[in-house]
């Protein structure tokens, strides 16, 4: 394992960056990012990942309120962390801690080993997801190259 510290943009492609995704529901939301996830990395079935997603919101829900959500797992046989970002179209019930619904998704694929990257990746989105203005300024996003530039310049 590489001694370089994992960020957010070392994770997050622009093909896994995507704006205005409509969404009915939380279980929709975890699917589409399985799905996205496997046709960027064919070798990771959407089955699997989806699985994980909704095991791990079986133990709480990943809804960190005004209407964020941070979906994460981990998964057997990953090398490389997996980050995903979207913007919902409407929002909905992700059973957040404020009980707002979320339109703001960060997900989070992580190889199972890796404990204390993934926990340094989660305290890295709550602190940029904590500002407010920078969340307003992602949720703005007009299309998808501009919310990938704005999460992964931090501005």
């Amino acid at each position: 394992m590489s001694e370089t510290s994992l960020t957010i943009e070392t994770i997050l492609a622009p093909e896994l960056t995507l704006c205005n995704v409509p969404a009915s529901s939380k279980k929709r939301v975890l699917e589409f990012i399985a799905e996205q996830i496997h046709l960027h990395n064919a070798t990771l079935g959407d089955t699997q990942i989806f699985s994980n997603l909704i095991a791990r919101e079986r133990l709480g829900s990943t809804g960190i309120g005004q209407g964020i959500a941070i979906p994460h797992c981990r998964l057997e046989g990953l090398e490389h962390v997996i980050g995903l970002l979207v913007t919902l179209s409407e929002s909905v019930d992700f059973d957040a801690i404020d009980n707002q619904p979320v339109d703001l998704v960060f997900a989070l694929v992580v190889p199972k080993e890796a404990t204390s990257e993934h926990l340094e990746l989660l305290s890295q989105l709550a602190e940029k997801f904590n500002d407010r203005t920078f969340c307003d300024r992602l949720r703005q996003s007009e299309d998808a190259i501009t919310l990938f530039q704005r999460m992964t310049s931090g501005r």
